[in-house]
Parts: structure tokens; sequence; C-alpha cells
């Protein structure tokens, strides 16, 4: 008998001091008043293992009932996409920029930033191309002149479709309509193509040429020369063949050279001709049949759809566009330095593109991003907040997402404007 009373007693103690341990674990940050349930990946109302991966946001389980679930999934998988864009445009600026800068003469050590922070990278990669160039204008003592035919920048339509069809459960998969605006619709042709057609680099060239041409150019080059160079030969003023680097035109024999204007050869990069009918490879303009793997020059504008949806499909789709690069000329005139007034043309040549990607081609894109994934998330945030039962389940998932999506702006922000630096430095973009 007194064994069963005692064993009564300490089962009433242990669950009385089980209570504050249930009640107390974890706080919800951004809620104010409200706790949140251990977080045990997987399992329903848990936040996922890693918020800022998409495909584990939209996988999760909150438990949460009618369309709040799909709101929650959507915007907090916005975040994640917006994340990860945020990391890859830095590391893509850093990239470009520390690339000009150290074919300028700066070392690894010049492109190390001075302290740690989003965009950072970018910001002390881009300076020293800045610093770089700078110096090597110092040096040749020439003019500078600067002509870009702008990046040509692409977004998937089928991407669009489906992320379309499986965040919202209102869109069967497949049958999501998206329209093309603002732009030109561009893919593979199996019938006539009507506009452009991009060539593949290798094959035979008859337009204009993004890379070197080995054949005949009708634009100004800056290489070999094995017919009449007219203009100069490193530095000197000529009228026929040049072993050296050309600076002009090269008209009845063959060139190696970045060919600005028509290349009659092989182009060892995107060459594009007026199509004729049969395109054997990308077309843009239109095709007398459906086009495949179509993308989007101008605005890929989805289906109709919840606004958190708009949001994430926007993020993923329009952060992972292609460009096809910038078309860089440089001219330097009057220069006193001959030797590094070429250096500096080469390398503004080839190098500017990358940077231009991000300055030219992806700034606007990367604006209207990051404006309707903060939306998103501070939409569904309230929405969450006046449920007392969302806001127990989920709400410290969106006090780190947006705290993440915070610096995820700055990180874009810092590398835009980083970017533009560069490029402005010389008059590009």
């Amino acid at each position: 008998m007194f064994a069963r009373k005692t064993s009564r007693a300490w089962l009433g103690a242990g669950l009385i001091l089980a209570v504050p341990l249930i009640v107390d674990c974890g706080s919800m940050k951004g809620v104010p008043g409200a706790s949140k349930l251990p977080d045990v990946p997987g399992a329903p109302g848990s936040c996922p293992a890693n918020v800022a991966d998409a495909d584990a946001v939209m996988a999760a389980n909150f438990g949460l009932e009618g369309g709040l679930e799909s709101k929650v999934k959507a915007s907090l998988a916005a975040g994640a996409d917006l994340q990860k864009i945020g990391v890859d445009v830095e590391a893509d600026v850093a990239a470009a920029c520390g690339t000009l800068a150290k074919d300028l003469g700066a070392s690894d050590a010049d492109l190390k930033p001075k302290e740690d922070g989003p965009g950072k990278k970018a910001e002390a990669a881009c300076n020293a191309a800045v610093k770089a160039i700078g110096e090597m204008k110092a040096k040749a003592a020439a003019k500078v002149t600067v002509t870009v035919r702008p990046p040509v920048c692409t977004a998937s339509v089928n991407a669009m479709a489906d992320c379309a069809g499986k965040c919202d459960a209102t869109i069967k998969p497949g049958s999501a309509k998206v329209t093309c605006e603002g732009g030109k619709l561009s893919g593979k042709c199996d019938a006539k193509c009507e506009g452009t057609c991009d060539v593949e680099a290798g094959a035979k060239c008859e337009g204009t040429c993004g890379g070197n041409c080995k054949g005949d150019c009708s634009a100004e080059i800056s290489g070999k020369c094995d017919g009449t160079c007219n203009g100069k030969c490193d530095g000197k003023n000529s009228t026929g063949k040049c072993a050296g680097t050309c600076e002009g035109t090269c008209k009845g024999g063959k060139i190696d050279a970045q060919c600005k204007g028509e290349c009659k050869g092989e182009c060892d990069a995107a060459c594009t001709v007026q199509a004729k009918g049969e395109c054997k490879g990308t077309c843009t303009g239109g095709c007398s049949a459906e086009f495949k793997e179509p993308k989007c020059t101008g605005e890929v504008k989805p289906p109709e759809m919840s606004a958190e949806c708009k949001a994430h499909c926007n993020a993923q789709v329009n952060g992972k566009i292609d460009c096809k690069p910038a078309l860089v000329t440089a001219s330097i005139t009057g220069s006193a330095d001959v030797g590094s007034a070429a250096k500096l043309k080469t390398a503004l040549e080839r190098d500017l593109p990358a940077i231009l990607k991000i300055t030219l081609g992806m700034k606007g894109k990367l604006e209207g991003i990051t404006a309707s994934v903060k939306a998103s998330l501070e939409g569904a945030k309230a929405v969450v907040t006046s449920s007392g039962s969302a806001a127990l389940k989920v709400g410290s998932c969106f006090a780190e997402s947006l705290k993440a999506e915070a610096d995820a702006s700055v990180q874009i922000n810092v590398s835009v404007k980083a970017s533009a630096s560069a490029s402005g430095s010389v008059g590009a973009g």
C-alpha cells in the first residue's frame, strides 16, 4: 500500500516538472508572446533542417490547414531562392572582377576583403579591378573608348510552367499557360526559323561572331592578319601583312582575331546569322512550328496563381537565366606605351563581358526578385502571426528566413554596385 502511494506521488511530481519543459521548448522570434514546438526535421510543424534549400522547404510538412500550408511553403521557398541567388551573384562578380584585376597585374592579396559581410568579396575584387584599370590607363597615357553590345539574357518558359504546376494546387501540372512579354521567344526550331539563328561555336559562320574569327572579317580587328592590314601593326602604320597584332581591318586573307562585325569563316563563339529557313542552333524571333525548349528575352509571365508562388517561381526561374555575352570593343588612341595599351585593350574586351552580365543583363531582374520575395515573406508572416496555431508551428521559420532574406538583399545590392563600378570606370554600362 505504501509502495503504491509513493509511486503515484512520484508520477504526479514528474508530470508537474515536465510541463514547463514542454511549454518553454524554444522561443519563437519575431512573434511576440508565442512559442514553437521543438524543431525535429521532417516532423509535422517543424522547420526544415535547412531553410536555405527551396526543395527541402517545398517538401516539408508544416501541418497547417487549408491554403495556409502552401502559402507558408511558397514564401519560405522564395526566401531560400533569394539566398542562393545572393551567393551565386557575389561569386560571379568576385570571379569576373578578380580575373580582370589579375589580368592587369593585381595579386591575390589585392582581391581579399578587409572585412567579412554580404557582398564584401565582390566589392573587394571590383575595387581591385578599378584600381588596376586606373593604373594601366595612366601607364598607357591614352584615351580609352569602350563600346558595348549588351548581353542578351533569356529565361526558360518551361521552367516557369513546371514551377507553377508544382507550387499552386489550382494549376494542373503540364497545363500552365506561360507567356513572353516585352521580348522575343527563342529555342530549337524544327521548321522554318523567322528571325536570327545562333550557330554553335566551331561551326561555319557568315554573320556576327562573338569571339575569334578564323576567316575574313568586315569590321575592325585586333589580332593576326595574313591578308592586308589597314591600320596599325604592333602600333605602327600598316598596309600589308601583319605577323603581330593588327589594329584595323583585314582584307583578302585569313585572320585569327576577335571580330566585331561579319565573320566569314570559323567562329570560336556563338555566331548570329539571319535565318534563311532551317536553323541548326537557336532560333530567335519566330518559328513556323512550336518552339522546343522555349526561352524569353523579356518577362516570363506565369499564369494566375498566389503571390507567394509568383515570388518563388520568379526567383527560381530568373535566378537561372542564360546570357549571351556582351560584345566589347575597346579603342585606345594616343598611347605613349603601346604595350600597356594593348594589354588594357585585351583585358577589357576579354573580361568585361562577364561583369556586364550582371551590370546590364541581370540588374533589373534582381531588383524585381528582391522586392517580390520580401513582400511575400512579410505578407505570409503577417497571416501566420495572426493565427495562434500556425504561429506556434512555423513562426521561428519566418524569423530565420527574414533575417537571411535581408542579408541576401544586401549581398545582391553590394555585388551589383561593385560590378557597375568596375564597368563604369571605363565608361561601359
